[in-house]
């Protein structure tokens, strides 16, 4: 920007500071700044005061510590000796310079220092967050006795603020009413603000109640208070009177009742607050607007957060980051990334906080190579070490499992403070880096530093996924001593990792005892009961959840369809599926996911199979689980019809998606295509097998008598065989009747799961089935002397959004005598229709006559007998069962069905078994019936 220079008289004094002004200022002045001083640079008069008056306004238009750096230099050049008007204005210039130091040494050139120059100096300090030095040079004024004034109180208290000295500030709120200066407004704003600063809200209201002639800065103080101090509701409550009582909001206020809405989540709140201010004609205003654009996208909002921004004629950077950080926050990294791209083409350069939000949307896209590519700019720049993008760096790194320059980026940051090590230890519990999570927060603690509820949360994460006892108690104790339990998060990430840890009991104490009450809190407790098999504690849960007016969000209705799923509670399942249709969660994917889950697992596969294709964006999670519903009722065919399909659509299939398929070749015997499938997993699907995978394909070929292959199998395994290996052995040995294979891998399960009472049935059945008596007696000393008791067989019904359990010859229900009467009038019609009982399926030493009773009163005929009680005729009858079904059981089933003309879904511990009509719909049910 070139400037007309002054015509100014050659004997004029002020000539050559002038000429040398006017030539920092062509370097320094914005178009605005000069358009606005052009009114002042007309020829000035020959008197010298006039012409100071000229320079006063030059230098306040001055923008940069080096323009008043050279005005300085050129009046001392000169030889100028410049008077306290002017001295006052370049100390200023320099304050706002953010250059303290330089302040400092012109006001040590003075040679008179008044109350003006020490007040002058004061700010300088507080203004630039030099708290100390702004008390120390108080002090030096008062011990010189320079007296203060109302400028230089306000000040004083703000470097209170600053060094977080409340002795010194109560210090200077007795010296302001010792010197009466506490009923000038402009010292009772401050007080009101420093109060509010060190948390003490009531006395800041108190204060802020004492001011007779309260103005626009005494609301935004307070306003500012109660935000700062996270009283939402009370900042929109003190708004709401500002307004009452006839104050006019201006943008500093508005900035502070956004900024409530924000952290009250009150999207509704902050619309109406909007609309007052666009009435007020300050929606055009550059602060207010950066707060709108924050709020609508820290809330969720983009759509409205876009609007506001685009009507933004010059976005600034607050504008750009805000909008870039709340994209971020809500998990729209790719937004994020693309709104970077459109401000570097706008020419406005990111600066340090832009780049730390792009770094998280580099972490959460996994754009690893962007992010590499951001930090290569910030070594550059050399901002690669500024804390801000440090805790970027480390946060990205961390969640891209690229731990090593996680640790680098973090001890380069020159102070490790909370937040950093939050990130490091956040990253490490995103990555699944659980055990470097929780070695991280030793180490903090180690060094001395205290931690907030971000930290105990993400090593909760942690604790949890391990899972880790130990830790989570220790973690519990931590935040019992530091206050935390009243914080919701701490509270819910408890909830969640004692939960996950099994510890159901724990779990609920928390939950009581702390009553956060929020979705989460229940969300977590549901899911930890669902997830521990206690499906009707779960819906216990969820109904207590309702009966606190809480809205259900869809992870709470996915994990009570996992519960009803587990319990294979169909009606109250399908009370689930109205509540997601009400709420508007079917185009939710956990949801619809969990849907298809739950039909299948209750025995409707058809229903499934409908939830399935309501799904708007089927991953691999949904046609995981619809092969795998599939392959469990036996629909094999099916199920690999469908596996091609998916692979038709272009989607690669997992580990469980494989799994699925080999379970469903299993089922319907269909071995040649398993084995295939089995052999080119890696080549084919880039897919390692797995324990699971060698577990069913050992199971098929054992099912098939081909025992010999299943061992070469085994033998051939890269490690060492599990449970579920040595299990699917056994129970083919004992229906084949392989003595040797079967004590061998019972020899196995006694050393891998000697807790297991199955090992020790499966191992007695298979020597009583040989007549072995001796082998059975042995088998069962064993079991009384290693205090394993044996798992007792139960079955359960639904009835009415009831769950009856029955064990084998059970008299505990309230209709027993009509139960077992049903059973004597289904035995009768039985018999005449042909069927026999399968006395040899007992192995009790017993007369056959008691056999035949033992076997009537199994448990999944009783629920059988109950629910043809207890329904209308022809209405499906659902039944689960812990352990397998037994032969005999099956082979009534099919008389049963075609009896009472009734559809029977019975689901054991391995698969559903369909009778209806008096036969097996499905082949897979034929080729199964010899191993029961």
């Amino acid at each position: 920007m070139k400037l007309c220079r002054l015509p100014l008289p050659t004997s004029s004094p002020l000539k050559p500071f002038h000429t040398a002004a006017v030539s920092v200022l062509e370097d320094h002045l914005t178009p605005a700044s000069a358009a606005t001083l052009a009114p002042h640079l007309s020829p000035p008069p020959e008197s010298p005061a006039s012409s100071v008056s000229k320079l006063t306004t030059l230098i306040s238009a001055t923008q940069s510590v080096g323009g008043a750096a050279q005005i300085h230099a050129h009046l001392a050049k000169c030889g100028l000796s410049f008077g306290p008007p002017l001295r006052q204005h370049l100390l200023s210039l320099y304050s706002r310079c953010r250059s303290p130091e330089s302040a400092r040494k012109l006001f040590d050139e003075f040679p008179d220092r008044d109350h003006i120059s020490w007040s002058a100096l004061i700010s300088a300090y507080s203004n630039n967050g030099l708290g100390r030095e702004a008390l120390l040079s108080f002090r030096k004024m008062r011990s010189l006795g320079v007296r203060s004034n109302e400028f230089t109180l306000p000040s004083v208290l703000k470097a209170c603020s600053a060094s977080s000295d409340f002795i010194a500030g109560t210090q200077v709120h007795a010296f302001v009413i010792v010197t009466g200066f506490e009923s000038d407004v402009f010292v009772a704003n401050t007080l009101v603000v420093m109060y509010a600063n060190f948390g003490l809200l009531l006395d800041s209201k108190r204060l802020f109640d004492g001011i007779t002639d309260r103005n626009s800065v005494s609301w935004n103080g307070l306003l500012a208070g109660c935000v700062r101090n996270e009283r939402f509701d009370e900042a929109v409550s003190l708004f709401q009177e500002m307004v009452m009582d006839g104050m006019r909001p201006n943008e500093f206020g508005f900035s502070c009742i956004l900024n409530a809405c924000t952290g009250s989540q009150d999207l509704s709140c902050g619309r109406a607050v909007h609309g007052y201010l666009t009435r007020l004609g300050y929606h055009s205003d550059a602060f207010t607007t950066n707060a709108l654009v924050d709020m609508y996208a820290k809330l969720g909002n983009a759509k409205a957060a876009a609007m506001v921004f685009g009507k933004i004629a010059r976005p600034d950077i607050v504008s750009w980051n805000s909008f870039i950080a709340g994209c971020v926050l809500h998990g729209h990294d790719s937004r994020a990334l693309a709104l970077l791209v459109e401000m570097k083409a706008s020419g406005m350069v990111p600066n340090v906080f832009t780049l730390s939000s792009v770094l998280k949307a580099c972490a959460g896209t996994g754009m690893l190579d962007l992010g590499m590519q951001i930090h290569g700019t910030l070594i550059k720049a050399g901002s690669d070490s500024d804390s801000f993008v440090g805790v970027g760096l480390v946060d990205m790194y961390a969640k891209c499992n690229c731990l090593d320059d996680a640790m680098k980026a973090f001890y380069l940051i020159p102070e490790q403070d909370l937040i950093s090590w939050n990130a490091l230890i956040s990253g490490c519990s995103h990555s699944g880096s659980d055990d470097e999570a929780l070695a991280c927060f030793s180490k903090m603690r180690r060094e001395g530093l205290n931690f907030n509820r971000t930290t105990l949360s993400a090593v909760l994460k942690s604790t949890a996924s391990l899972p880790a006892i130990t830790a989570t108690k220790q973690v519990h104790g931590l935040a019992t001593r530091a206050g935390f339990l009243s914080d919701p998060h701490v509270v819910n990430g408890l909830v969640d990792a004692y939960g996950k840890c099994s510890c159901l009991e724990e779990a609920g104490r928390v939950f009581e005892e702390c009553q956060s009450g929020d979705v989460v809190a229940f969300t977590s407790l549901i899911t930890a009961h669902s997830q521990s098999g206690q499906g009707e504690e779960a819906i216990k849960v969820f109904c207590k959840m309702l009966n606190q007016d809480l809205k259900p969000d869809s992870f709470v209705c996915s994990s009570l369809l996992n519960a009803c799923a587990s319990l294979s509670a169909y009606e109250q399942g399908k009370q689930i599926h109205v509540h997601v249709q009400k709420m508007g969660f079917m185009s939710d994917v956990f949801a619809g996911n969990a849907l298809v889950n739950m039909y299948a697992k209750c025995g409707s596969v058809e229903d499934a199979t409908l939830a399935f294709s309501e799904i708007p964006e089927r991953g691999i999670v949904s046609w995981s689980a619809m092969i795998g519903g599939l392959a469990q009722h036996g629909h094999g065919k099916k199920a690999l019809d469908l596996f091609s399909k998916m692979l038709d659509e272009g989607l690669s299939p997992n580990h469980i998606t494989l799994t699925s398929v080999l379970c469903a070749c299993n089922h319907a015997g269909l071995i040649d295509e398993a084995k295939q499938y089995f052999d080119l997993m890696e080549e084919m699907y880039g897919v390692q097998q797995t324990q699971e995978h060698y577990a069913c394909m050992i199971d098929l070929l054992g099912r098939a008598g081909r025992l010999n292959e299943a061992m070469e199998l085994v033998h051939h395994m890269p490690f060492e065989a599990n449970a579920s290996v040595w299990g699917a052995l056994l129970g083919a040995s004992r229906v084949h009747g392989n003595i040797e294979l079967g004590r061998q891998a019972a020899e196995m399960l006694f050393a891998l799961e000697p807790e297991k009472s199955g090992t020790h049935v499966l191992l007695a059945n298979m020597y009583a089935s040989a007549g072995m008596w001796d082998n059975v007696a042995k088998v069962r000393r064993l079991m009384k002397d290693s205090r394993v008791k044996k798992e007792p067989a139960m079955s359960w019904v639904e009835m009415k959004d009831k769950i009856y359990t029955f064990i084998v010859g059970d008299r505990s229900h309230d209709r027993t005598a009509e139960i077992y009467a049903k059973l004597e009038e289904l035995g009768e019609l039985m018999r005449k229709a042909g069927y026999v009982p399968m006395v040899e399926t007992d192995l009790h030493d017993v007369e056959p006559w008691e056999k035949e009773v033992l076997l009537s009163h199994h448990s999944e005929k009783l629920a059988v007998a109950f629910a043809l009680i207890s329904t209308p005729a022809g209405v499906p009858i659902r039944v689960k069962k812990n352990l397998r079904v037994c032969r005999d059981c099956h082979t009534a089933f099919k008389f049963i069905c075609q009896i009472v003309s009734t559809e029977i879904i019975l689901r054991d511990i391995n698969r559903f078994h369909h009778f209806k009509d008096g036969a097996l719909p499905y082949r897979w049910v034929l080729f199964d019936e010899s191993m029961h």
